[in-house]
């Protein structure tokens, strides 16, 4: 069989980007999982949609529970 599309594209002589590696002794362990968990830059957009996940969830509920009578026919 032949092929369908050409091979991806990646260039081996751009150097490889390294993850920062600060480290401060007295760091403590919430305030080490904030940054490498919360504010890393690699997870910004999946937190950003968990957040707007939970939001929506949250909105939905109160927005039910505030006008949820109005909803059903008398």
């Amino acid at each position: 069989m032949t092929r369908r599309s050409a091979p991806a594209v990646q260039s081996s002589y751009l150097p490889q980007p390294t993850p920062r590696t600060l480290h401060d002794p007295n760091e403590s362990a919430f305030s080490r999982f904030l940054r490498t968990e919360i504010f890393a830059p690699e997870k910004i957009a999946g937190n950003f949609s968990i957040a707007t996940a939970v939001g929506l969830f949250a909105g939905g509920i109160v927005v039910i529970r505030t006008w949820g009578d109005l909803m059903v026919p008398a």
